[in-house]
């Protein structure tokens, strides 16, 4: 899965290397309590990335599907400690060339389908 890769790029030692998985002109939607970062290109998509604060955490997907060309995966955050932060789904439509085209993430430090790892649900 294209989407579930791009989150361990996201994670790992290389973060930008995520932008080689989408493509140039990609249009994106991160839902975050209190706060909404969309976008349009890889100039906006390398801003937010750069943006995010070093922390050591890590999307830990639990369940994905594929639909054709639209990809879904739900998962927590852990933290360096493993300790969970909160739940996230992203929804990806994915290109002909295999790159995400639009991407939409929410992200919930509360609410989520199973207990946090080192938390409550």
């Amino acid at each position: 899965m294209i989407i579930e890769e791009y989150y361990t790029r996201l994670d790992g030692p290389e973060p930008l290397s995520a932008l080689d998985l989408a493509e140039p002109d990609i249009a994106f939607l991160i839902a975050l309590p209190g706060a909404e970062v969309t976008g349009d290109g890889h100039a906006d998509l390398q801003d937010y990335i750069e943006g995010r604060p070093a922390v050591g955490r890590r999307h830990t997907v639990l369940r994905r599907s594929v639909d054709g060309d639209l990809e879904m995966v739900y998962g927590v955050i852990t933290e360096g400690d493993g300790r969970g932060t909160g739940s996230f789904s992203s929804v990806a439509l994915i290109s002909p060339d295999k790159r995400v085209a639009r991407y939409q993430a929410f992200f919930h430090p509360g609410f989520g389908m199973f207990p946090l790892p080192g938390g409550a649900a």
